[in-house]
Parts: C-alpha cells; sequence; structure tokens
C-alpha cells in the first residue's frame, strides 16, 4: 500500500525555511572533494562521505540538494548510498531537493516521475529539478506526480552556465523561453497559498535581467558563495521575489570537512548570511 500523501511542498518548504533558514546545501561528492577529505574515490569514499555530510548537516537546515550524478557514476552501489542520503535527510528533519535534471515525454517521463517523486519509490524526494526544453507541456507527468504525492518541481529557466543563453534568452512568440516558462510556473501557481509546489531554477549569478521573475514559487539559486554569487547579488536579481529564494552552495560548506562540527558550523554560517532576505 502506498503512504499517504504528504501536504503540499510549497506549504512544507515555507515552513521549513521559516523554522531552518533558507540556505541549501548541496552534496556533491566529486573527485576532488574525496581526496580533500582524504577519501578513495571508490563507494566506500562516496558513503564515508555523503553520510557525514547528511549527519552534520541535515538536523539543521532547511534544504539538502544532492547532485544525483556523483553517486550513479559508481552504479547500482552509487545510487544505494543515494537512497540512505535521501531517506537520512529526510529522517533528520531536512527537505531533500534532489538535482536530476530529468526531461522526457510520454511513458519515459512518467518513469522519471515515478523514480523521484512516488511516495513508494526508494528515492522518493520532497522535489526534484527537471528540464522543460522538450517542451514545457512535456512535464505534466512529473507536475501531475508531484501534486499527487506533495512533492516539489523545480524547472530550469535562467541558469548561470554560459551555454543557457543561446536557449533561455531566444525569443518566440515575442516573449524569451525563460519568460515563457515563468509564465507557465505563475499560472500554476496562480493560487496557492502561502507558496507554490513548482519552482523554478535561476543563477545567482545571472546578473541583470529583464524577466518578472516573481510567479508565487519558490526559486534555487545556484552559484552562490563560492561560485561567485553574493547576498547582495541575491537582492539585486530578484528583488521583491528575494523571500522566497534558495540559495545553494556546496564547496562553501562541503571544503569544512570532513570534521562534523566544522560542517555544521559552515552551514548555519550559510543560513545566516542569507536570514535578511526574507525582509525583502
Amino acid at each position: 500500500m502506498n503512504p499517504a500523501p504528504l501536504e503540499p511542498f510549497g506549504r512544507r518548504l515555507h515552513r521549513a525555511i521559516e523554522e531552518r533558514g533558507r540556505f541549501c546545501v548541496g552534496i556533491d561528492p566529486h573527485v576532488a572533494l574525496l581526496r580533500d577529505w582524504g577519501l578513495d574515490d571508490d563507494v566506500a569514499g562516496l558513503e564515508r562521505f555523503a553520510l557525514t555530510v547528511v549527519e552534520a548537516v541535515a538536523p539543521v537546515v532547511g534544504v539538502v540538494k544532492p547532485q544525483s550524478a556523483f553517486f550513479e557514476r559508481f552504479g547500482s552501489r552509487g545510487v544505494a548510498v543515494l537512497e540512505r542520503v535521501i531517506q537520512e535527510s529526510r529522517a533528520a528533519g531536512a527537505l531533500v531537493l534532489l538535482d536530476v535534471k530529468r526531461g522526457d515525454i510520454g511513458s519515459t517521463s512518467q518513469a522519471y516521475a515515478d523514480a523521484y517523486l512516488d511516495s513508494s519509490s526508494p528515492l522518493a524526494s520532497d522535489a526534484i529539478t527537471a528540464s522543460p526544453y522538450l517542451g514545457f507541456g512535456s512535464l505534466d507527468p512529473m507536475l501531475e506526480t508531484a501534486r499527487r504525492h506533495g512533492a516539489g518541481v523545480f524547472v530550469l529557466a535562467l541558469t548561470s552556465n554560459k551555454e543557457g543563453a543561446e536557449v533561455q534568452h531566444a525569443r518566440t512568440g515575442g516573449a524569451t523561453v525563460a519568460g515563457t516558462v515563468l509564465g507557465h510556473l505563475r499560472r500554476l501557481n496562480a493560487d496557492a497559498e502561502p507558496l507554490g509546489d513548482l519552482g523554478a531554477v535561476i543563477g545567482a549569478t545571472i546578473g541583470e535581467t529583464g524577466e518578472d521573475l516573481a510567479f508565487n514559487g519558490p526559486i534555487l539559486a545556484p552559484g552562490y558563495g563560492a561560485q561567485g554569487g553574493t547576498p547582495a547579488d541575491l537582492r539585486r536579481i530578484f528583488g521583491s521575489a528575494a523571500r522566497h529564494v534558495l540559495p545553494s552552495s556546496s564547496r562553501e560548506v562541503l571544503a569544512a570537512g570532513p570534521d562534523s562540527a566544522a560542517l555544521r558550523d559552515a552551514a548555519l554560517r550559510g543560513n545566516e548570511a542569507v536570514a535578511d532576505l526574507g525582509s525583502a
């Protein structure tokens, strides 16, 4: 029997931000960090790294964001570690935003939804990242599955990588592709209280934009911290929407390991640095 659906993701996220802050800690066990921690680049090293991070930060932050690719590269044993990361993070009270950036059509899109958003799946997360570049409607199976299970979806809109502009800034029917994506999110989140379940990924280093970034949903802002984004950038880019921003950083926190107390302190400092965005 499937577990009972959770309350809507937007409500749960709003509460998590109020209780634990808005700082999102990325869990990215790439080779350089494993080596910096004195760990081997193998499944044992992956497990030691990832679960140390979970133990240190999941009890004190609102959201953690494992990057699925860094686990998948070890095959089934790496995915088994990811399952533990998801389950133990949620048990510690953190919401899990699984960074998978999936996007496909029809039954394949539904299969991705079943893998990551169905609460009966071993990889069930509170939210995922998704790509809309097969057309926003291609995400319908993910959005519908998320709605049924009280989960969320963060859709790529204005990413911070330089290559993104050639697609995201392109115009179709007068609006940019990014503006069209944000328009869909605005429509789907229109009546949600206190916050919609559907979010956007908008980089913390994108600079000035003419887009309307207010769409009554959460904003994942990667590129914060070690990649150059600052609290001042977040206020300037997002304006009144800054109160819905989840600044995301991995290296800034993970570099403090392997000491658990140092990892926890780094996460708490990250939270403190962006606490006043709520008053933007």
